[in-house]
This record gives C-alpha cells, sequence and structure tokens, in this order.
C-alpha cells in the first residue's frame, strides 16, 4: 500500500465503513484487506473512523463518506486483496482531486 493515500484518508474523509461477509467466499479480499491493513490504516489515521460491519449476509462493500454528508459505495465482492485496496484508494484519491 502506498504510503500517500494512507495519510490522505482522515483529510479526505469523514469516515470509511467496510461490509463484510463473515462465512460468503466472496468477501475473501475484504477480509484479508481487513487482516492485513487495518492496523496499518489506524496507526497513520488513529483518531479516524474505519469501521468494520460483519454480517453473514451481505455483499462485500466499501463506503466512504465525505464532507456534507455524501457517501460513496464501491461493491468489491469477488474481488482479491490487492483490488480491494485500490478501490479503497480510489475513494480517497478521488475526494482529493475533486478538492
Amino acid at each position: 500500500m502506498s504510503a500517500a493515500w494512507k495519510s490522505a484518508l482522515s483529510r479526505n474523509l469523514q469516515e470509511l465503513r467496510l461490509l463484510v461477509s463473515t462465512t460468503s467466499p466472496g468477501s475473501k479480499g475484504l477480509r484479508e484487506f481487513v487482516e492485513n491493513s487495518y492496523l496499518e490504516l489506524k496507526k497513520s489515521n488513529p483518531l479516524f473512523p474505519i469501521l468494520v460491519r460483519e454480517k453473514t449476509d451481505v455483499d462485500a462493500t466499501v463506503i466512504a463518506r465525505y464532507e456534507y454528508g455524501v457517501e460513496q459505495a464501491v461493491r468489491v465482492e469477488g474481488m482479491d486483496q490487492g483490488q480491494v485496496a485500490k478501490a479503497v484508494q480510489g475513494l480517497v484519491e478521488q475526494e482529493s482531486s475533486s478538492s
């Protein structure tokens, strides 16, 4: 993971929500992203809310909340860990390019 977008997380977003199935094979990439990247993201953004919501019957989804309550969701069902990281990075950089 590139360090530049990780530090931009708390500058560009208000909140990051990760909806992940605890059992679905389609959520495997998001589960791995959480297992391998959550601590690193929290160390870079200690006060930033990263919410992991686990449920058995949900499609793997990443939701970014920007200023004024604007939200953008990306379905990451079936993606591997690297693709999920790129999806999160895209959500972070989307805001920085529109500021």
